[in-house]
C-alpha cells in the first residue's frame, strides 16, 4: 500500500507523524499497522482522556476484566494491566520503524498517574515502574511540565529512560522543560548511561491556547481584540520552535548541548500536541500546515490525519525566521488587555484537571467492570 502524497510530504519537510490514539480495537484490527502504511504515521500518543475512552466502548477487553477481577484485582492495578498492555503491542508494532529511523521514532508513550502530577518523587518512582513494565526500547514516559515535574524529568531521564514532556503550554516553561532535560543528560552521563540510547520529546499544546484566548478576545469585543482570534496557538508555538532552534540547533545556546551530543546525546524535539481544530471557522489541517518544520513530531487525531491527507497544503517549513511576527501577536494580545501568564496558569491548571477527571471516570468505570465480571 502506498503512502498518502500529501502526509508523505509532511514528512519530507522533516514532521514526524504520530496518531493521538491507541486503543485494543486498533491494534487487533491492524488499524494501527494500516496507518502506518498509509498514512505515514511513525508513533502513537496516549493520554487519561484517550483509555477512559477506549475502555469505554465495546468489548475489546471484556475477557481481561473477567481475569482480572478472578485474580481479585482492584481498578488500580486492572487499569495499569491492561494500559500496559496496549502500549507493550503498540510498541512491537511499531518496532519495525524504532529500528530503521535509529531510535527516533516508532515510539509509543504512557503517561504516569495525573494525579501524581504535582508530586515529584511519586512521579519518579512510578515513571521507572512504568518503563520497567512495558519494558521495551521504543517506550515514552510521558511526565506533565508542572513545577513539581521539572526535576522528575531530570530524574528519570538520568535513568536513562526516554521521556515525554507533556502539558507545555508557555514558551518560559517549555525553556525550563529544555533546561531540566540537559541537566537529567547529564546526569544521566555521569552516571555512566549511553547518551545515544536516551530520547525525549517536549509535547507544546497549541489549540486548546487559542480555545481559553479566543474566550477572552470576544468578551473583549473590540474590532482589534476580535481580529486576532486563531493567532495565538499558532504563534505560541512558533516562539517555541525558535527556542528549541535557540538551544538544540546551532542557536545561541547550542554550545551547551553540543558538549552532551559530542557524547552521543539527542536532541529534545518539540512536538505540537492539541492539533485537532476545536473551532469550525477555522481551517481544520491549520496546526499542520502552519506548524510545519524539520525535527518536529506532530501527534495527530485520527480526523486531522485525513483532513491532512484529503486536502492539507504543504509547503515545506512555515516556522524558521517566523519569531518577530509572532511576538507581534503576543506584543497586540497584550495591548488588548489578555494576560498571557494568567492564561498560561489556568491552561495547566485545567490539562492536569482534566485528566485526573478522565482517570477517576476510568477508575470508577473499570470499579464496575471488575464489579459486573465476579
Amino acid at each position: 500500500m502506498a503512502q498518502n502524497e500529501n502526509l508523505a510530504a509532511l514528512s519530507a519537510a522533516g514532521v514526524s507523524v504520530w496518531l493521538d490514539d491507541l486503543s485494543r480495537d486498533r491494534i487487533q484490527s491492524g488499524n494501527l499497522a494500516e496507518l502506518i502504511e498509509t498514512r505515514s504515521v511513525v508513533g502513537v500518543t496516549t493520554n487519561p482522556t484517550i483509555f477512559q475512552g477506549a475502555l469505554s466502548k465495546g468489548h475489546a477487553y471484556d475477557a481481561q476484566v473477567k481475569e482480572l477481577a478472578a485474580q481479585g484485582a482492584d481498578a488500580d492495578a486492572a487499569i495499569r494491566t491492561i494500559t500496559t498492555d496496549d502500549v507493550r503491542s503498540a510498541c512491537d508494532v511499531l518496532a519495525g520503524v524504532y529500528e530503521t529511523t535509529g531510535g527516533v521514532d516508532g515510539r509509543v508513550s504512557i503517561e504516569v498517574d495525573p494525579r501524581l502530577a504535582f508530586d515529584t518523587e511519586k512521579t519518579v518512582a512510578q515513571a521507572i515502574d512504568l518503563w520497567k513494565t512495558v519494558d521495551r526500547p521504543n517506550l515514552f514516559i510521558k511526565i506533565p511540565a508542572t513545577e513539581e515535574g521539572l526535576p522528575a524529568i531530570t530524574k528519570v531521564i538520568a535513568e536513562g529512560i526516554s521521556v515525554n514532556v507533556t502539558l507545555i503550554f508557555s514558551v518560559q516553561r517549555y525553556r525550563s522543560v529544555m533546561g531540566a532535560y540537559l541537566d537529567g543528560l547529564r546526569n544521566a552521563k555521569a552516571a555512566g548511561h549511553d547518551l545515544a540510547r536516551i530520547h525525549s520529546v517536549a509535547s507544546f499544546f497549541v489549540s486548546r491556547v487559542d480555545t481559553e484566548i479566543d474566550k477572552r478576545l470576544e468578551a473583549i469585543g473590540t474590532p482589534e481584540a476580535l481580529e486576532l482570534r486563531g493567532k495565538a496557538g499558532i504563534a505560541n508555538a512558533r516562539l517555541a520552535y525558535a527556542e528549541y532552534q535557540d538551544v538544540f540547533d546551532g542557536g545561541a545556546h547550542t554550545s551547551t548541548y553540543a558538549v552532551l551530543a559530542s557524547s552521543g546525546a539527542n536532541r529534545q524535539r518539540a512536538l505540537w500536541a492539541s492539533t485537532g481544530v476545536k473551532n469550525p471557522d477555522y481551517p481544520d489541517t491549520m496546526y499542520v500546515t502552519e506548524l510545519t518544520a524539520p525535527n518536529t513530531v506532530n501527534t495527530l487525531p485520527e480526523k486531522t490525519i485525513e483532513a491532512v491527507a484529503d486536502h492539507g497544503e504543504i509547503r515545506g517549513d512555515t516556522m524558521s525566521g517566523t519569531a518577530a511576527a509572532a511576538q507581534e501577536v503576543f506584543d497586540r494580545l497584550t495591548a488588548v488587555g489578555i494576560d498571557l501568564a494568567d492564561v498560561f496558569d489556568v491552561l495547566e491548571r485545567e490539562g492536569v484537571d482534566k485528566f485526573e477527571k478522565s482517570w477517576e471516570e476510568l477508575l470508577s468505570a473499570t470499579t464496575a467492570e471488575l464489579a459486573g465480571s465476579n
